[in-house]
């Protein structure tokens, strides 16, 4: 087996490659699989559930209170995951098993849609597919190191929109070929793709203490107590920041989604389109993400992303055509895609040393999905009194406060360089 050596190339570490010695090729290249897959499994019918739901009766109300209340639990849960993930060294199983609980939740839900089957297969996919994002930032820390961590998350965010853009396309000429059948098709193939994945990393290539945070064994104080999560100034705005910036941002592909679903009658089509141009968006904004961490700094790449929510709300909002979708998911594409791959390196600075980053991520994690959740219900009220465009006006509204927010404290939440905390 060939393993990669140490010093690498520019090439290889633009592209996320670990400069630790012994970390196989297989686990990389297995990493790189499992994020592909991943993107489909780990959220079982994800952006499809509104659009199926609404053609099967459901109203905007009650798409937003089940997506509210079931992530409100799913959230519940997420603190809880981080800490296990930072104190296990079973992360591979971490992955799996959610995958499978999630798959057989989606694939129950398309085929009952009574209110009891679909609260409960929600719920259910909520909760257990909370620890995956919290075991795979962790396995991949704890597979390539700190100094390589942002490059390689990059290259996992890279592979994962890949992975969602081909199982958005892929859906869209399934179902039209297939129907519903195609559909359960899909989601046990990318479950087994997942599965298949995880067991081909290399379980003795995972170093379990840099993994939570903590540097190789020194003589350094072991992990800091959990309150030192409430004491990092950073760490709390960049949660606030997050929060508001979800808020405003979650509910607007769904009901844009809903509203174009609704009138052409084809949900998973219609979605497959919608969903489909801002995970293209994503796939590029991956692949630059790390020249752009580089050249202009962790802050430039967060005001890029917070800025682009504004924009996106004020466009949904002015035109009701189908061509609208392709500027504003674009803009769902910047600016979620940089927050995805610049929050995991923001919260791995602010708390290196600390052995605590897991469970810190997945703090960060609940928060900003408490803005996430809560936004369901509220985007659902706004647009049963005004409409679809008032909602996207309320969201995209709200940005200017995480931006002002993110200036006034850029420096505790996007540090260059972070000394270790005792």
């Amino acid at each position: 087996m060939t393993t990669l050596a140490t010093p690498i190339s520019d090439n290889d570490r633009a592209m996320g490659r670990s400069p630790r010695a012994g970390i196989s090729d297989r686990s990389l290249f297995a990493l790189a699989v499992l994020n592909f897959f991943l993107a489909d499994a780990r959220d079982g019918l994800g952006p499809f559930l509104d659009a199926f739901l609404a053609t099967n009766g459901w109203s905007a109300m009650q798409l937003g209170l089940i997506a509210t209340v079931g992530g409100l639990i799913g959230l519940a849960a997420t603190p809880l995951c981080g800490a296990l993930v930072d104190g296990s060294t079973w992360k591979r199983l971490l992955i799996a098993v959610p995958v499978v609980v999630v798959t057989v939740g989606a694939l129950i839900t398309l085929l009952f849609t009574n209110e009891v089957v679909v609260w409960t297969g929600q719920i259910m996919t909520a909760v257990v597919g909370a620890v995956i994002a919290p075991a795979l930032a962790g396995l991949t820390l704890g597979l390539v190191g700190e100094k390589m961590f942002s490059h390689q998350i990059s290259r996992n965010e890279f592979w994962n929109h890949g992975g969602n853009f081909v199982s958005l396309f892929a859906t869209y000429f399934a179902v039209t070929a297939f129907g519903i059948s195609g559909v359960i098709g899909l989601m046990i193939v990318t479950a087994l793709g997942a599965l298949a994945a995880t067991l081909a990393i290399d379980p003795d290539k995972i170093d379990h203490k840099v993994a939570r945070g903590l540097g190789e064994d020194k003589g350094e104080p072991g992990p800091s107590g959990l309150k030192v999560l409430f004491k990092e100034r950073g760490l709390i705005f960049l949660s606030i920041i997050l929060l508001i910036f979800h808020f405003g941002n979650a509910p607007m592909g769904r009901l844009i989604a809903q509203n174009f679903a609704i009138e052409l009658n084809t949900p998973f089509r219609t979605t497959a389109i919608i969903t489909g141009v801002a995970q293209f968006a994503m796939i590029f904004v991956a692949a630059l993400a790390p020249w752009l961490i580089r050249r202009f700094g962790l802050s430039t790449v967060f005001i890029i992303a917070l800025i682009a929510l504004p924009i996106r709300g004020v466009l949904a909002a002015s035109f009701n055509e189908f061509w609208v979708v392709y500027p504003v998911q674009l803009l769902d594409g910047i600016g979620a895609g940089l927050l995805g791959i610049a929050t995991p390196v923001a919260v791995e600075r602010i708390l290196k040393g600390t052995g605590r980053f897991n469970v810190g991520l997945a703090g960060v994690m609940t928060i900003q999905g408490i803005g996430a959740s809560l936004s369901n219900g509220v985007a659902g009220w706004l647009t049963t009194e005004g409409g679809y465009a008032l909602s996207h006006l309320v969201g995209g509204g709200i940005a200017a406060i995480a931006i002002v927010l993110f200036l006034m404290f850029r420096n505790d939440i996007a540090p260059h360089q972070q000394a270790n905390k005792s």
